[in-house]
């Protein structure tokens, strides 16, 4: 058998309070780093969208998915206190993680 494989739905904000961005990836860090680097045009790059303030961790693909989908659909209030939640500072997660 291989190494376990996760995936992550994550949060990105322009600022305490800012625009938000909600994605999926297999590959936090790299992914990440792809926003904070501006190296794909849309969204992010468009509106500064590169703080990481929320992930969460999904063993498979189909379920962060799911999760994506339906964070993408809730209101901005909803998705505000889930950040806030674990993260009530809005403190740029990405130094923490590890590649």
């Amino acid at each position: 058998m291989g190494a376990q494989r996760y995936y992550y739905v994550y949060i990105l904000a322009s600022g305490i309070g800012g625009t938000l961005y909600v994605g999926v990836t297999n590959d936090l860090f790299r992914r990440i780093g792809e926003h904070r680097d501006k190296a794909v045009a849309g969204f992010t790059r468009a509106y500064d969208v590169e703080r990481l303030v929320y992930y969460e961790t999904h063993e498979s693909i189909d379920g962060a998915i799911e999760r994506e989908k339906r964070l993408k659909r809730w209101r901005r209030g909803w998705k505000v206190q889930l950040i806030e939640e674990q993260n009530p500072n809005w403190v740029d997660l990405f130094a923490g993680l590890r590649p």
